[in-house]
């Protein structure tokens, strides 16, 4: 049995919106899923102009065949509110000849951008398996998108001091 299978039934432990992701993944065919995962890569939104130009300021994920830097801000905290009650804020850069590193992380800037500390950091770290994706890419692209899952996490922890 694939993991996709095992998997699915555990979406309700995401977030509202990667759930809906998992489902429009799963719900339709493996030549489906690439074409879902290709408009996820179209939509991945530009750097702001703070980063363009600034890869130094970005992390590189190494564990991607195609070049990947992201970067987390993590929103102030206000009035004495709780670290895990701040924002988080997702930016990505990759080619656009790297339609399916874009795609991972147009998955995860849907799913998480705008999300609280505490619920980004209570995404479970196999989420990425539940796209229905693991027979229609390789898997070491797959171990990409859980390192850019990893990255994401451990720089809302160093940002928001959780």
């Amino acid at each position: 049995m694939s993991t996709d299978t095992t998997t699915q039934s555990t979406t309700d432990q995401l977030p509202e919106a990667l759930t809906e992701i998992a489902e429009d993944f799963t719900s339709v065919s493996q030549q489906d899923r690439l074409q879902l995962l290709l408009e996820f890569s179209d939509g991945l939104p530009d750097l702001p102009e703070r980063y363009a130009g600034h890869e130094e300021q970005l992390e590189r994920v190494d564990e991607c065949q195609s070049p990947l830097f992201l970067v987390v801000e993590v929103d102030p905290a206000e009035g004495g509110g709780a670290a895990g009650d701040r924002t988080v804020h997702l930016f990505f850069h990759a080619p656009a000849e790297a339609p399916t590193t874009r795609g991972f992380a147009g998955i995860l800037h849907e799913g998480l951008d705008g999300l609280t500390v505490d619920e980004v950091l209570a995404v479970p770290d196999d989420a990425p398996f539940r796209f229905g994706l693991t027979d229609a890419v390789s898997p070491l692209r797959m171990r990409g998108m859980v390192a850019m899952l990893a990255r994401i996490k451990r720089q809302v922890r160093l940002k928001s001091a959780v």
